[in-house]
């Protein structure tokens, strides 16, 4: 698990930047946040998956991302 952000609009946000990097990548519902979303299905915090050997690359993806003109 790379991160989870709170929303699924986020989340695939973030795995077409990482699969523009060449980095492949995937989100998920995840149990962290339980009850956020009231019981439906679609809403809540959701993970971003990598592979573990991609693990490294895809957070300096997502810094870059977060630094002023990255």
């Amino acid at each position: 698990m790379l991160e989870v952000v709170p929303t699924e609009a986020e989340a695939e946000l973030l795995c077409s930047l990482l699969r523009e990097a060449g980095i492949p990548a995937m989100e998920r519902i995840t149990s962290m946040g339980a009850g956020a979303a009231d019981g439906l299905p679609t809403g809540g915090p959701r993970e971003i998956l990598v592979r573990s050997e991609h693990l490294s690359r895809a957070r300096e993806v997502l810094e870059r991302r977060e630094r002023p003109g990255g």
